[in-house]
This record gives structure tokens, sequence and C-alpha cells, in this order.
């Protein structure tokens, strides 16, 4: 595929420009520099920067319109369905809460432990506020 011409001039007059522009910045940063070491004043040059480039309502709606594209893309990648929830019956809940209550009554068995007794109360003596241990009130 063969390049015309005339887009390799302005490839090599943008080059230039850009060119032009890195000399003006190198030359700030040396006037800076000199300043700085106690030569030569500060005189630094205005850079002949060139005019900020504006695009076309026209070009920003093309360029809009791909990156819109690029995202459809992206999304419609990751747009994948999930796996559906997994859900448990009633009969498999109903097995898992029994065996579980059992595992507790066999454990309050073995230890000879009646009735539920929060673990907090068993550290504070078993009493409410000013039991034995308790921290109710101050001595």
């Amino acid at each position: 595929m063969a390049r015309k011409a005339g887009i390799d001039k302005d490839l090599l007059a943008m080059a230039l420009v850009g060119y032009k522009a890195e000399i003006a910045r190198i030359e700030v940063a040396m006037a800076d520099l000199k300043a700085r070491m106690g030569g030569e004043p500060a005189s630094v040059p205005a850079p002949d920067l060139p005019a900020k480039r504006t695009l076309s309502a026209s070009a920003r709606r093309r360029i809009a319109a791909a990156q819109k594209k690029r995202w459809a893309v992206i999304k419609n990648a990751k747009a994948t369905p999930e796996k559906p929830k997994r859900k448990m019956s009633a009969a498999a809940r109903k097995r898992i809460g029994d065996a579980t209550r059992k595992r507790w009554a066999d454990l309050r068995k073995a230890t000879g432990k009646k009735g539920k007794k929060h673990p907090i109360a068993k550290m504070n003596g078993g009493g409410g506020a000013g039991g034995a241990g308790g921290g109710g009130s101050k001595p």
C-alpha cells in the first residue's frame, strides 16, 4: 500500500513544527539554569509555538461515534450471563438444620450443660451487672 507524496510532506512539516517547539522548550530550560548558576539574567525567549489545533464538529462526532463503538464491543464481551444463583431446597435446608441441632444437643449432653447460656454471661460469672466479676458497680 503506497503512501501519497502529500501525506509524507505533511508528516515532515508537522515533525519540523514539533522539533521547533522542542528547541524552544529546551532554550527556556537552559536560560533558567544559567540564571540559577548566576550567569546571564533569565531573559527567556518567547517560545514560538504553533497555534492550538481545533477539531471540527463533524470530526468530534466521528471520534465520539468510534469511541462508543469501541466501548460497546468491550461491554458486550463482558456481558456474558452469570450463572444463576444456586438455591437450596426446603428439604435440604431442613436436613442441615436438624443435623446442626443434633450436633449441639450431643455437645451439651457430652459436657453436661443444660439450657442455652450466652458465652459473655459465662465470662461475667453468670449474673447481670454487679455480679461476681461483672463490672457493674464501683468498689
